[in-house]
């Protein structure tokens, strides 16, 4: 069976099953992830034949993109690789939460910097990370459009955007692919930014597929989060996450009858969403890696669709 699809419209193809790369370089965030690890995974990814490799200036403030390129450079074969990046120009960590500068200027010296730290005469698909406060959307997106015709992008993105800011950043049909959350814990895209991908031909990328570890099953109900992620995330609190425990705990329970793991099912189901063309999975483990490419293997039946639909 072929697992290579077409992202959208870009023209791109790539393995059904990418990498995401947050943990690459980004040892602000993964204390544990040192350059030697993050190297080793980028290496093990490319080694089993997934060629779409997602990372940000935010992982890292560019260190995740120096060592992917110090990998690209060594593994060779750029022109079979989609490498996609994310631009938060001038990141500020405030009280009110992410403050970045998406103005022409500052996306332009993004780009430009994230191919010098990528070593590459180009990226594949160039997101903007997160709207601001400043730049109108339409103004940003215009921007990346322009980047598009130089050449120096291949595709347009954008990530963490509401339904009207989606709406505001594709008013000239530049945007390419959209990078959303979307989970079996988090259905909301399908409600309006689902169909609207639908319509103007938009690849949606999901990201926190396992909802920030829920999926996976390891959760009990008495753990307790100190990390700001969890601490902040209305999936872990009090009673939902109570909730959620045990709508996972039915879900363990299928996957078990799938012969499964539960992360495997949870990525196999965003597999089978309208608009979603691959995933990006993250790991910090060789052993995450081949496991999420087991999730290929994977079928799920209309029956199967729908008992998930109704423990989610």
């Amino acid at each position: 069976m072929n697992q290579t699809v077409e992202i959208g419209r870009t023209g791109l193809a790539a393995f059904k099953i990418g990498f995401g790369a947050g943990v690459v370089g980004n040892s602000m965030m993964y204390p544990k992830m040192d350059d030697d690890l993050s190297r080793q995974l980028i290496q093990a990814a490319l080694q089993k034949g997934i060629n779409f490799i997602d990372t940000a200036f935010l992982y890292g403030l560019g260190h995740s993109e120096e060592i992917i390129g110090e990998a690209i450079r060594e593994y060779g074969g750029r022109e079979q690789l989609v490498i996609s990046t994310k631009a938060s120009p001038s990141p500020e960590f405030t009280p009110s939460g992410l403050q970045v500068d998406n103005s022409p200027a500052a996306l332009r010296k993004a780009v430009d910097d994230s191919l010098t730290r990528l070593q590459t005469e180009y990226i594949d698909i160039f997101f903007l990370h997160f709207p601001d406060t400043r730049t109108p959307l339409s103004e940003a997106a215009d921007t990346l459009a322009e980047l598009k015709k130089s050449g120096k992008i291949k595709a347009v993105g954008a990530s963490n955007l509401s339904y009207s800011q989606l709406q505001e950043f594709n008013a000239e049909g530049h945007l390419d692919v959209l990078q959303a959350e979307y989970s079996l814990l988090v259905r909301q895209p399908e409600e309006e930014v689902i169909p609207y991908c639908l319509k103007h031909g938009i690849s949606l990328i999901p990201f926190f597929p396992l909802a920030s570890g829920l999926l996976a099953g390891k959760y009990t109900k008495d753990d307790v989060f100190n990390d700001t992620s969890r601490m902040n995330n209305p999936l872990f609190q009090q009673e939902a996450f109570q909730a959620n425990v045990e709508r996972v705990e039915r879900f363990k329970a299928f996957a078990q009858n799938k012969g499964a793991d539960p992360a495997q099912i949870a990525l196999a189901w965003l597999l089978t969403r309208p608009a979603v063309d691959l995933i990006i999975p993250g790991a910090t483990r060789h052993e995450q890696i081949e496991s999420n490419l087991q999730t290929l293997n994977i079928q799920l039946t209309e029956d199967d669709l729908k008992q998930l639909d109704t423990i989610f």
